[in-house]
């Protein structure tokens, strides 16, 4: 019987593969074994496996790097020195191999054969081979020869910005402030597109003030050497915003402007900003920047009404508040009204004037007759009518008519649900209830609050919630609580005299109550109102020197603010801002008083 040579071939083809299955199961077992003893440190016994499996090229790859391991960790150096070098002849164009023998180098303690052995390394590196170097010194954490490596590829492809991305990556990790900020300022001198970039990876380590001086520093430099380069003054405002030195930006700002002439949109950001962060000097100088030098443009009527808004939240935050300058602003807004006429763009500021009147010169009519002509404008916009709502139900507040504030508040509750103005109805009728001494259907509206989208909303309602909280738990009378919050009322309704004498009278019957720095911050409050500023100290002082509470910190900056501001105290002023940056460095006022310790300090103001 003849059989057919190709049957015979594919016979045996089958038989070698029958044959080679099993041994490759057994390899695949001795190397599992292997790795076991490994972990558990056995390392006798893991090598003697690896040893005989290493010279199988299948296997190579999976047992060379912790067979390296093993050696090294039986300080066998010859052994893994033998493994490193036999492994790069066979494989001569492999980098990390030649890195490998650096690390047997390093680990047997040769430091010196190390260095000489990375140095050549890098010395003769291939522009093709930087990233692969690079990768494996990271690796091993030898973030110097990285670095070195990163910079002879830029040396290789003689491009001043190769590899700058992953320089600043680099320099980021290791927290080298100094080579980051170069590194980053010059890749936005390459590309102005990736300036978010630059600022995302500045971000973190901006941190410490020694970089921020630093990276303050060099973007002077640079955009006094390059001032058509508007990306290194972007950054410069960037800067100065992230440290709250809105002046400063606003100044970077409008000298772009001037040079650029683009309409004043980044100078109306700015004025925006800084209104919002009280800074209402330099809202004000931005906002007369743009009537000034875009008379016909886009922005000219915004930014007149926001210049009256501005000087409204200075005048009114200047104590004691100057009656003529409110009246002075309620002829600004007349006088922008007859320009602009009344009409639907023009109900916010029938609600500005509402306040002046009814809370600085006690005309609750007339502020209720315009608040009306405001919920009454036809095609009005639904927010608006709702935040005069709300202005209404606060002067029937001052009026003394709850009732009425209260309907007004739900009804602005009930048509604006799930929103800011929504949440900030309920707020109101929130704070009438703790008015009054009820404090469980206070808390109730305040537990929803808690949880509002609104960041300062929510912060209003737990600052109220912990007050109650804190002031009328299970072992406490609330008639304490009662009597200060039926105070805190005569506050709002401007009564200060009857709410002094009371405050007093707290202090006499609650000697020691949880009330007692509450009692001294409203007390402070009261007198810094009516520029009585050197009394104001010595109750905030009251609550300075008490056990740790809520409002120390309140308390202390305070004190610095009134001490700067009003009664031109500049040393005790830097001192107290520098106590407060030493004991309360959580503070939402720490980069406030950095900023303002650093003016009192004399540090140079910035270049225009």
């Amino acid at each position: 019987m003849h059989i057919p040579a190709k049957f015979l071939h594919t016979l045996f083809l089958m038989l070698v593969l029958l044959l080679a299955v099993p041994a490759a199961m057994a390899q695949n077992q001795e190397l599992a074994l292997a790795r076991e003893y490994f972990s558990k440190g056995e390392y006798q016994k893991a090598e003697a496996i690896y040893g005989k499996l290493i010279d199988d090229p299948r296997l190579f790859n999976a047992v060379y790097p912790d067979y390296l391991k093993t050696l090294l960790a039986q300080n066998n150096f010859k052994e893994a020195e033998k493994l490193v070098k036999k492994t790069i002849k066979r494989q001569p164009g492999q980098i990390n191999y030649s890195v490998d023998l650096g690390i047997v180098y390093q680990a047997a303690g040769d430091k010196a054969a190390a260095e000489k052995h990375y140095d050549k390394l890098i010395s003769q590196l291939a522009a093709e081979d930087v990233i692969v170097a690079s990768s494996a010194f990271i690796q091993h954490e030898l973030y110097d020869y990285a670095e070195k490596a990163y910079l002879r590829g830029r040396e290789l492809s003689k491009n001043p910005y190769e590899h700058n991305r992953s320089l600043i990556a680099l320099y980021t990790y290791r927290r080298k402030h100094e080579d980051l900020i170069k590194e980053a300022l010059n890749l936005l001198q390459e590309n102005e597109q990736e300036l978010v970039y630059v600022q995302n990876m500045l971000q973190n380590s901006l941190q410490e003030e020694e970089t921020q001086d630093a990276l303050e520093k060099e973007l002077i430099m640079r955009v006094q050497q390059n001032p058509d380069l508007l990306a290194y003054n972007e950054l410069l405002i960037w800067l100065y915003i992230q440290r709250r030195d809105f002046y400063s930006a606003l100044l970077q700002a409008r000298s772009v402007d001037k040079r650029t002439r683009s309409g004043g949109t980044r100078v109306m950001e700015l004025g925006a900003i800084s209104a919002n962060n009280q800074d209402y000097q330099g809202a004000i100088e931005a906002f007369e920047y743009i009537i000034k030098e875009y008379p016909g443009g886009p922005y000219y009527l915004v930014a007149r009404q926001r210049l009256i808004n501005a000087r409204e939240e200075q005048v009114e935050n200047t104590y004691p508040v100057d009656l003529e300058k409110i009246r002075m602003l309620i002829t600004d807004y007349e006088a922008l009204l007859s320009e602009v006429g009344r009409n639907v763009q023009t109900v916010e500021v029938l609600q500005h004037m509402a306040n002046l009147y009814a809370f600085h010169l006690d005309d609750k009519n007339k502020a209720i007759e315009l608040l009306q002509e405001a919920i009454g404008m036809p095609r009005a916009n639904p927010d608006f009518v709702a935040e005069s709502k709300l202005i209404l139900g606060d002067i029937y507040l001052l009026k003394g008519e709850p009732w009425e504030s209260t309907l007004l508040y739900s009804q602005v509750e009930k048509s604006h649900k799930e929103t800011t103005i929504g949440h900030e109805a309920k707020l109101r009728n929130a704070r009438l209830n703790y008015y009054k001494g009820d404090f469980e259907l206070a808390q109730a509206h305040l537990d929803i609050l808690k949880l509002a989208t609104s960041r300062e909303i929510a912060n209003d309602a737990m600052d109220l919630s912990l007050l109650i909280t804190d002031n009328t738990g299970l072992d406490t009378s609330t008639t304490a609580m009662e009597e200060y919050a039926a105070i805190e009322l005569l506050i709002f309704q401007n009564k200060m005299q009857e709410a002094q004498a009371k405050l007093d009278g707290m202090l006499q019957a609650y000697p020691g109550h949880s009330l007692t720095d509450e009692i001294y911050f409203q007390k402070a409050a009261i007198h810094e109102r009516a520029g009585e500023f050197d009394k104001a100290v010595a109750h905030l002082q009251q609550v300075v020197n008490a056990p740790p509470d809520i409002l120390s910190d309140d308390a202390l900056y305070k004190m610095a603010f009134i001490y700067e501001e009003n009664l031109k105290d500049t040393q005790k002023a830097q001192q107290l801002y520098n106590d407060f940056l030493v004991k309360h460095k959580g503070s939402i006022y720490v980069a406030e008083a950095r900023k303002r310790f650093r003016k009192l300090r004399g540090d140079a103001p910035p270049a225009n």
